[in-house]
């Protein structure tokens, strides 16, 4: 058994540190770039600043995700920590990524009332509910609601079990991982995706809008203005379908094989090495989504683009320099 658990880990180091090291350092030059630009101090980019620092704490705790399903030498403390912890940013991260979604829906379906709306006008309100209910949600096993041997008389202290028992059947009980598959994550990228269908709809109504008026004003059957406009959609289309599949498909994988598992009772949850590399990539997968939407904004990546561009010119200053002296 230490044997598989070693060798588990291993793996999960070899795919998680590559991807955990690109998440943090790629969150982290976007992040720089909102920070530099006072142009983009404002409501919509705070709200994507926290979904940006969710996104790197996520990429933290990576590795340490899909170590949950092993069994681990620790104490009841550690254990709850271990598992509390990493659930509870990746719960954080869903819910600023919902939050991020529902404002730019919002900008998109009802742009002349969306500084009414509550997202807009109570904004640390909003921040709270991204949050503070993952983290209640996430204590839950730390208040009671775990399958600790000792939780009928020690449930708020910590009890003195075995090191070996630690393992996500001690602190998450299955209804705890029903409930929040059915009822937390699922709805979330429910709602994820009918915004981005919803948004999607409406951008290909106003192509179609704007290809009309060109033709009254213009009369003519299909302009190069038409063709750009719908290689423009098909484009966006494109990017979305293919986030969609290398970002969303494989944790909704992760968690289908995850829940199979767990309705036969554990069995090799955790321990199986499919199960590690579908979390591994899984969860990594999710953790893109900001970087990807960060630089497809030329905002966010335009204080990296200018400090490359001194760095070429002061390459090409010098150049000339050192060919003359050799």
């Amino acid at each position: 058994m230490a044997y598989n658990n070693s060798l588990h880990e291993h793996l999960i180091f070899c795919i998680t540190l590559p991807l955990s090291t690109a998440i943090i350092l790629a969150n982290l030059l976007i992040i720089v770039g909102i920070a530099c630009n006072r142009q983009l101090h404002n409501t919509p980019n705070y709200f994507f600043l926290s979904l940006l620092v969710a996104a790197l704490c996520t990429g933290v705790a990576l590795p340490f995700i899909p170590r949950m399903g092993l069994n681990r030498r620790l104490n009841f403390c550690t254990c709850l920590l271990v598992h509390i912890f990493p659930n509870f940013l990746f719960l954080s991260f869903l819910f600023n990524l919902v939050m991020v979604h529902f404002e730019r829906y919002l900008c998109i379906v009802r742009p002349l009332h969306y500084s009414q709306f509550w997202v807009h006008r109570w904004f640390p309100l909003a921040l709270l509910t991204v949050w503070v209910p993952p983290l209640l949600y996430a204590s839950l096993p730390a208040f009671g609601w775990n399958n600790s041997p000792a939780r009928g008389a020690n449930s708020s202290t910590c009890s003195d079990l075995r090191e070996e028992d630690c393992s996500y059947r001690l602190v998450f009980p299955k209804a705890f991982i029903y409930l929040e598959v059915y009822g937390l994550l699922l709805p979330a990228i429910m709602s994820i995706v009918g915004m981005t269908g919803r948004v999607l709809w409406i951008a290909r109504e106003q192509v179609r809008d704007m290809c009309k008026l060109h033709r009254t004003v213009e009369r003519a059957q299909v302009s190069e203005q038409e063709h750009r406009l719908n290689l423009r959609y098909a484009k966006c289309l494109a990017a979305v379908s293919l986030t969609f599949l290398l970002c969303w498909v494989p944790y909704i994988i992760y968690l289908h094989v995850s829940v199979v598992l767990l309705e036969r009772n554990g069995e090799a949850l955790g321990g199986s090495t499919t199960h590690i590399i579908l979390s591994c990539t899984g969860i990594g997968s999710m953790a893109v989504i900001p970087v990807i939407l960060g630089l497809a904004n030329r905002q966010y990546t335009d204080p990296l683009h200018k400090l490359l561009q001194r760095v070429r010119c002061r390459w090409r200053r010098t150049q000339p320099s050192a060919d003359i002296q050799l």
